[in-house]
């Protein structure tokens, strides 16, 4: 399985978390997929998500706006587009994501749940300011590894951002993933998506936050070491609660908040953290610090 088709397994599953959501919130949202060369094949996939949603779209409208400069898709979405009931809007737009801007502004996206998911466009902030014009908004964003969004994503207006590193097995170049929202529950969602993938994907997962670049197999149950190392560089900063420890495990690595748990555990029985007070539950109150150092 290539990188194309984790990141289609990861829209999939983030649609099925969105979709219900937007259309409790509002009586409109939009999709917007925009894809910068490529075959676009995650339009495809999205639209049959949408389907899957039709008793729910009564009364609501969804608009799906899609940017490509592939020549065939009008043709592939065609039998998918024509399970959708009348509540949903399809408009696909030849031509690059940075046509994204005027695009939802034509669709009148502004002010309505908005979920955008760019693939291989440079990240401008004309781009990100169109992307962050939703209410709610949240953008899944695909690049090429090595340089990381997060700085561009919260200047936009996105608080919250999770990326991490596609790295095939096979060699080919790795991509970079990443998701912005301002939501709590849905980067939570979000991360639990990374990790219920197929582990069988001949993929794996680099977390730009740390610093060894170790490649992490996909599973349930991701190894923690990367985590505790990026657990003991905050902490190097000062001791911290196991809440605050576990809001720096969901915010800025690619982890999950029970992962936080695990590996705080694992640097406790090192020896390389204490704890204050030292017994007891491992909860959100107790100080953990670094072993020698002083609160």
């Amino acid at each position: 399985m290539s990188t194309d088709a984790v990141l289609r397994e990861l829209l999939v599953r983030q649609l099925d978390h969105w979709l219900p959501g937007a259309l409790h919130r509002s009586r409109r949202a939009t999709l917007a997929l925009a894809y910068a060369g490529g075959d676009a094949g995650g339009a495809d996939a999205a639209l049959r998500v949408v389907a899957e949603f039709a008793d729910r779209l009564r009364g609501r409208r969804l608009t799906v706006l899609v940017l490509t400069d592939a020549p065939d898709l009008p043709a592939r979405l065609g039998p998918v587009e024509a399970t959708l009931p009348a509540d949903v809007a399809v408009h696909v737009v030849p031509g690059h994501p940075d046509r994204l801007p005027v695009a939802l502004k034509a669709a009148g996206a502004a002010g309505a749940p908005l979920l955008t998911v760019v693939d291989g466009a440079e990240p401008t902030p004309a781009l990100l300011a169109a992307a962050a014009s939703g209410k709610p908004a949240e953008l899944l964003l695909v690049t090429d590894a090595g340089r990381s969004p997060r700085a561009a994503l919260t200047a936009a207006g996105f608080p919250l951002v999770t990326e991490v590193d596609l790295v095939p097995a096979d060699g080919a170049p790795a991509r970079s993933f990443a998701y912005a929202t301002g939501s709590d529950r849905v980067l939570e969602a979000v991360k639990d998506a990374l990790w219920a993938v197929d582990e069988y994907a001949g993929v794996r997962y680099r977390d730009p936050a740390d610093p060894a670049g170790r490649l992490l197999d996909i599973s349930l149950d991701p190894e923690p070491g990367p985590l505790r190392r990026e657990l003991l560089a905050e902490l190097a900063r000062g001791p911290r609660t196991v809440t605050e420890l576990r809001r720096f495990t969901v915010t800025s690595t690619v982890y999950r908040a029970a992962d936080a748990n695990r590996a705080l555990t694992s640097l406790l029985a090192s020896g390389a953290v204490t704890r204050d007070p030292e017994h007891g539950r491992l909860g959100g109150e107790v100080l953990v610090s670094v072993a020698g150092s002083t609160a």
